[in-house]
């Protein structure tokens, strides 16, 4: 097929551990085999000289277009607030002086809230949830010289404020129509499964120039990533997923999504983790992928899956005893399970299908966690305390029969980041109304209420989406939410920038220090020396150094002994200087 041009993706990520950059395979798969060449300029591994890497690239090239993936605006940790979205400004600003070719952003952390940071970035274009079918469709439409304005569901701006999304298709039979919404509309809460690649294998290479090192990222940071399904048909009021990865899933075909197994674990990439929105929605898929696994490994005893060790998120139900089987003969080693609470009342309304109705209770979690036990696969479970009715009782109640379990780890998070679709966020908004605060919303740079406006308040998406993440001055101000209803003071619920110490130290303090070593709590300044957040986590970077694998949590009961340098791997890298 005839070169049709050079796109070139960039990631912009500095964060560590390092994440290996998968929506950069994938997009480099679909523009492969629409004719293009794709470069990956992976800035990760650049800390001090991403400027120089940039400019040696683009003094040496003329893209026909620049793609830059957002994968986190932050670091969704209500108690650190730390943006990532300033990094990533730096870097498509030094683009967009070394070359004129248009810029595209996309990715999960682009997606929840794509307008204001299509504005603020200020590039050309955008792509909310999958992005494989639109940028071959952009890159196809500039290398022809056509216009990119009726590309469906590519957003487009034209300045001064003005950010559009082209409508997306309806997909009906053969037939493709176009969706009577406005320019202007969000587009949230929409299917985006015909956005998707579903049919092929995506490519995953290890040591080639200009594409993702999936062997490098993983001997860095421990873990490997693979894709079974986009978007999530569930409505849980705190998740973004259903808004920014769409309302229906989008399946891969199974014996592609076992291809791709097979080619990284050759590559020597063993621990893979599910980057699905949860593993075990839509189960009978789950289950014919994993019996694809055990039947090729079954039937070739050089196969490389032999070495898979796989790890996956799932919601307490559905779990079947089948379906544990199946992940330990498939070479599961472990299951983080989303459980967040055992209150029906505080599940009720929060943990929902898409119509409303809560889908599990707490004899779910505990019928997951014993199958996983029974079939030799550990186990994490979390909880997220903060949300709306939370108070000390349901906090102290959750926390006990939570430690019944005997999981091998066991999370407890408090506090919740806002973004501009979850449906939390929106009842909020809608609350403030305009004109007032509501009891729990918190940042730590705020200075004065924090008031919201819902959209049809606003003046159109990016107002409505940046009042998230900037005061009406343009300063950084995370939005965030803590139940008022929680062991706080007065002044602490009714300040704008308060921090919920009470909470915190109540978890500590509630817990025995005997059982510390296998539970994550949150942690403010001067709680601990552990923190559980994972961007540049001190734990987790001495993991990597010592040689570890897998999840980290998988690790964390040794956490004290691996931070010295004590554990196994750090006795055998003493053993070998000695």
């Amino acid at each position: 097929m005839e070169n049709r041009g050079v796109v070139t993706l960039v990631n912009p990520n500095q964060i560590y551990p390092p994440i290996a950059p998968y929506a950069l395979d994938v997009l480099t798969t679909a523009l492969e085999a629409a004719g293009f060449e794709a470069h990956v300029l992976d800035l990760t591994f650049h800390l001090d000289d991403w400027k120089q890497v940039l400019r040696e690239y683009f003094q040496a090239r003329r893209p026909l277009l620049v793609g830059v993936t957002c994968r986190n605006t932050d670091t969704v940790y209500a108690f650190e607030q730390r943006p990532f979205i300033d990094g990533y400004k730096a870097v498509i600003d030094e683009i967009r002086r070394l070359t004129g070719a248009p810029v595209i952003t996309g990715g999960v952390g682009f997606s929840t809230m794509p307008f204001a940071l299509v504005d603020y970035f200020d590039v050309d274009f955008g792509v909310k949830g999958p992005g494989e079918k639109i940028i071959c469709d952009l890159a196809e439409a500039l290398s022809e010289g056509r216009p990119a304005d009726d590309i469906p569901g590519l957003l487009v701006n034209h300045g001064s404020g003005h950010v559009t999304r082209v409508p997306p298709p309806v997909l009906s039979g053969r037939t493709t129509t176009a969706l009577p919404l406005p320019s202007g509309a969000p587009g949230h809460f929409e299917s985006r499964a015909w956005q998707a690649e579903t049919e092929r294998s995506y490519a995953r290479r290890s040591g080639t120039p200009y594409k993702v090192d999936n062997l490098r990222y993983y001997r860095a940071g421990g873990l490997g990533s693979i894709l079974t399904k986009n978007g999530c048909v569930y409505r849980c009021t705190q998740c973004v997923e259903p808004d920014a990865k769409g309302t229906q899933f989008a399946r891969r075909d199974v014996e592609a999504v076992v291809d791709e197994i097979e080619s990284l674990t050759a590559q020597g990439v063993y621990d893979l983790h599910t980057t699905d929105s949860e593993f075990n929605l839509s189960i009978a898929t789950s289950k014919k992928l994993l019996r694809e696994i055990i039947r090729r490994r079954d039937s070739d005893v050089s196969s490389p899956l032999r070495h898979l060790r796989l790890w996956v998120y799932c919601q307490p139900a559905p779990f079947d005893a089948e379906f544990a089987e199946l992940l330990a003969a498939a070479g599961c080693a472990g299951v983080n399970v989303g459980a967040d609470h055992v209150r029906r009342e505080m599940l009720d309304g929060w943990k929902v299908t898409g119509k409303g109705t809560r889908y599990y209770d707490f004899s779910d979690t505990e019928r997951l966690t014993e199958l996983c036990h029974r079939n030799g696969m550990l186990t994490m479970v979390e909880a997220l305390f903060g949300m709306p009715g939370e108070t000390l009782e349901t906090m102290r109640d959750c926390v006990d029969r939570m430690m019944a379990l005997d999981a091998t780890v066991t999370g407890f998070s408090l506090g919740l980041r806002l973004f501009p679709y979850m449906d939390l966020a929106i009842s909020l908004a809608e609350q403030c109304d305009g004109v007032r605060t509501v009891p729990g919303l918190q940042s730590h740079n705020a200075s004065q209420p924090i008031v919201l406006k819902p959209l049809e308040q606003c003046s159109g998406p990016i107002e409505y989406e940046r009042q998230f993440m900037f005061d009406a001055a343009g300063n950084f101000r995370l939005v965030c939410y803590f139940s008022p209803s929680l062991p706080e003071a007065p002044e602490t619920v009714g300040s704008p920038n308060g921090i919920w110490r009470a909470s915190v130290d109540f978890l500590w303090d509630y817990i025995p220090k005997s059982e510390h070593y296998r539970v994550m709590l949150p942690t403010i300044s001067g709680s601990s020396e552990n923190d559980n957040n994972y961007a540049d986590n001190p734990f987790l970077t001495s993991l990597n150094r010592q040689g570890y694998t897998g999840a980290f949590w998988a690790h964390w009961r040794d956490r004290e002994a691996i931070l010295n340098g004590v554990g196994p791997m750090g006795e055998l890298a003493a053993e070998a200087v000695r």
